[in-house]
């Protein structure tokens, strides 16, 4: 008699089905660029422009190209002509764009040309390094020239560049929002509400009142003042060298590590006023005096953004005077690229 086989059950070798999606989408950022002096640089020649500065979308750098003359010859000079350049080097990159020349009469009718809310027969435009997009006939000059488009000699031009990235969305079960750094805003507060202070400054007659940890913590000069130093117990100093305005902001930056924008605008403010009075300058000298390396160096990009034929001269001695070795450097190209004799 055989014996009786007994097979195994059959096992469902079929595999779950798997699933993925690819996202296309655009990385956006904008950039305002002011253009002072539009009659001076009218005649610079067809086919030459004024660049922006550059900034940062998606990973790549960019920036704006005007030209006051237009682009094209055969257009004889009749039109500017506004491009985004890919100023980065490396692999291609694909982008959308958005030009708007800003209405300055208040009224917003500003014109804008943008590749955002129309499909392109192509797709978004790509590009290799200092390729560019944009228009050749962007604005008729002579209608430019008229309109409120330009007023005190000024356009305003905002750019927005979209890259395009291509992302696999897997979502996680669970994700949990993790908020910016907000230890500036308490620091600050500390300092706004005086909360256990325990060291005052008299500067020109305005008492200020500090906490020695915190600018010991941020200023070698503070530290060796308050802790290596003489063992007397220093409750109230006066400062002899600093404004008021200059000291609060140096303490500003002390303790939120930021500058207000409001109190150091980019430039050295109205026709006449020396490079050496203004606010960036004289944050500048105190941040040499007090170790601050990182004020040192966001006054310097303030001061570097104001360099002028007329400026590049008291800049450089302000520079060297107080170790800006960046700023130093900006003003001696700005010098070598603009001037024809040596700077005195």
């Amino acid at each position: 008699m055989m014996p009786e086989i007994i097979l195994p059950p059959e096992r469902d070798l079929s595999i779950s089905p798997t699933s993925s999606r690819s996202v296309t989408e655009t990385v956006n950022g904008s950039h305002k660029f002011v253009i002072q002096g539009y009659s001076l640089a009218k005649g610079m020649g067809i086919g030459k422009h004024i660049a922006s500065d550059t900034f940062t979308v998606g990973g790549y750098q960019w920036a704006v190209y005007f030209y006051p003359d237009g682009k094209n010859p055969e257009d004889n000079s009749t039109y500017v002509s506004v491009f985004i350049a890919l100023a980065s080097e490396g692999t291609d990159v694909r982008a959308l764009f958005e030009l708007t020349l800003v209405d300055q009469s208040g009224k917003g009718k500003h014109k804008v040309h943008s590749h955002f809310d129309r499909s392109l027969e192509s797709g978004p435009y790509t590009l290799k390094y200092r390729g560019s997009m944009g228009y050749k006939r962007f604005f008729r000059r002579a209608a430019l020239e008229t309109s409120d488009y330009l007023k005190d000699d000024c356009l305003k031009i905002n750019c927005t560049v979209g890259v395009v990235v291509s992302v696999m969305d897997c979502p996680r079960l669970h994700s949990i929002q993790v908020p910016e750094s907000d230890m500036g805003l308490h620091f600050g507060m500390l300092l706004e509400k005086q909360e256990s202070s325990d060291v005052i400054f008299d500067v020109a007659g305005e008492k200020i009142h500090a906490h020695k940890l915190v600018l010991a913590a941020r200023s070698p000069i503070f530290r060796t003042m308050f802790f290596d130093g003489p063992d007397e117990v220093l409750s109230e100093i006066v400062i002899k060298d600093l404004e008021p305005k200059v000291f609060k902001a140096m303490l500003h930056f002390i303790y939120k590590d930021t500058l207000d924008e409001d109190d150091v605008p980019v430039g050295s403010g109205s026709p006449g006023v020396s490079v050496s009075d203004t606010l960036a300058a004289k944050l500048l000298a105190a941040a040499d005096k007090y170790g601050l390396g990182r004020l040192r160096l966001m006054c310097e990009s303030y001061l570097c953004k104001d360099i002028s034929v007329n400026s590049v001269a008291s800049t450089l001695a302000l520079a060297d005077r107080f170790h800006a070795m960046e700023l130093k450097a900006a003003c001696l190209r700005f010098a070598a690229e603009n001037l024809s004799g040596p700077i005195c």
